[in-house]
């Protein structure tokens, strides 16, 4: 039978490392239990071990978020185990791999592959969890974006990043930007509340060491937007709890 947990639960996906591990961990320190969702068993494992030892309550749950199969695991699980209830969704996980291709050359097959991992799943693991969300007294939905999913940004030729433009990875997060809009609308009034929110450029695997943000401070516009409350924003796009452009 399944069992209500009093704590609220919050699943991180690609949580075993980088933005989404300090996520999970920071989280964890305010109380929350955290699913730790990662492909690699092992290396899942060994996130939750270290959170643990810091005293969080995790749990290796996992997840790779382009399986079909792993998504309904994880929608089984959450009924079995958490009483079919989910506080808090960060879908984190995501991929980079345009390289050096241009627009006007990126390969259909890295498109796709970015377009599967970054938006469309994105999309599928929200709609299998969205019932187990609707069940919590306030929802979080949070999706990682990113500055370069702002076209505003983009257009603005004094912005910092005005020459990089690496399309699948940025047309996936400015996607993902509208979904937010669209299911944050569709949610309105209920107390479940969509962002999507932008770390910055922070040193990860992805980021690099020549970044500008500790990962301690990548991962504080996902927690923020995680723990609002009754009277916070939906269906924005944020930094550091400043808005940015569309």
């Amino acid at each position: 039978m399944a069992t209500r947990t009093t704590k609220k639960t919050a699943l991180i996906t690609g949580a075993n490392k980088g933005i989404g591990y300090e996520t999970a961990r920071q989280l964890g320190k305010q109380g929350y239990l955290v699913l730790i969702g990662a492909r690699d068993e092992k290396r899942g494992n060994e996130a939750v071990g270290k959170l643990k030892g810091e005293g969080v309550n995790a749990e290796f749950i996992k997840l790779d978020v382009t399986s079909d199969a792993d998504r309904k695991a994880v929608a089984k699980h959450l009924a079995e185990h958490h009483g079919g209830r989910l506080d808090v969704l960060i879908n984190n996980a995501a991929i980079a791999i345009d390289g050096d291709a241009k627009s006007s050359n990126v390969s259909h097959d890295v498109l796709r592959k970015t377009f599967e991992a970054n938006f469309f799943s994105v999309i599928a693991l929200t709609q299998e969890l969205l019932p187990f969300i609707r069940k919590s007294d306030a929802g979080r939905i949070v999706h990682l974006s990113s500055g370069l999913a702002s076209l505003g940004l983009h257009s603005d030729p004094k912005w910092p990043f005005y020459n990089f433009k690496p399309l699948a990875y940025d047309a996936s997060k400015t996607a993902i930007n509208a979904f937010t809009v669209h299911l944050a609308h569709e949610l309105k009034d209920t107390p479940i509340k969509v962002n999507a929110a932008d770390p910055g450029w922070v040193k990860t695997d992805m980021g690099g060491d020549g970044a500008a943000l500790e990962v301690t401070d990548g991962a504080k516009t996902s927690v923020w937007l995680a723990t609002l409350g009754a009277d916070g924003p939906t269906g924005g796009f944020f930094h550091m709890r400043e808005r940015h452009p569309w």
